[in-house]
């Protein structure tokens, strides 16, 4: 599959990194093209791997991963262009998470709005799925880091795109709990876990840190 990441950082590098390494076509996008961080990705990672601005990552992806930082996510989107958007599944893994009063961070958005509603209004004929925002970079492609059953959660509007999204990541990430929260508006728990994640990575001075819903 063609698939665009957005976002040069941990994040976009970490997945790249796997899909690349599953046989996937992967573009990695930033503002502008060349930068050095992702040439070193697309250097390292080899295989279909290449790097442009966001929009050629766009483009070029069947399936595109926002992992850009959240405060800034809607203007990355914005210059990746609704056109290149448009009809595909666009996976938001991104926080709103605001660090300008230092850590802990807060969310900027919550309750009654969320990230992943921002970017489905913005966006209205993209497939957005909100996914893979509630762990550890590292655990979105390697569950199995963290012992013992946990969960990871999607939600989104479109039920085929979510089918298409859970696919990919419990046949190909290892995921084996994948939990549906429903429509688009999940996205605000998705992303309420958050300062819940962040205490229990304080506590425990570790990352590798996840939730299970026992039922």
């Amino acid at each position: 599959m063609r698939i665009g990441i957005l976002g040069t950082g941990v994040v976009g590098k970490t997945l790249g990194t796997k899909l690349v390494k599953l046989g996937h076509d992967v573009r990695m996008g930033s503002r502008t093209a060349g930068g050095e961080s992702a040439k070193a990705w697309a250097k390292a990672a080899g295989g279909k791997s290449s790097e442009g601005t966001f929009a050629d990552a766009a483009a070029h992806g069947e399936m595109v991963f926002n992992c850009t930082s959240g405060m800034v996510s809607l203007d990355a989107l914005k210059a990746a262009g609704a056109k290149n958007l448009d009809g595909k599944i666009l996976v938001d893994v991104a926080n709103p998470l605001d660090f300008s009063r230092g850590m802990p961070p807060t969310l900027s958005v919550c309750n009654t709005d969320s990230l992943g509603e921002q970017i489905q209004r913005a966006f209205p004929a993209a497939r957005v799925v909100k996914a893979l925002n509630t762990v550890t970079a590292a655990a979105m492609v390697e569950p199995s880091i963290i012992p013992g059953a946990h969960d990871i959660f999607v939600c989104g509007n479109d039920a085929d795109a979510k089918a298409r999204v859970i696919s990919l990541l419990t046949t190909e990430f290892g995921w084996k709990e994948v939990v549906d929260l429903g429509d688009i508006t999940g996205a605000r728990s998705q992303e309420m876990i958050l300062p819940l994640w962040l205490r229990l990575f304080m506590k425990f001075q570790s990352p590798n840190v996840n939730l299970h819903v026992a039922r």
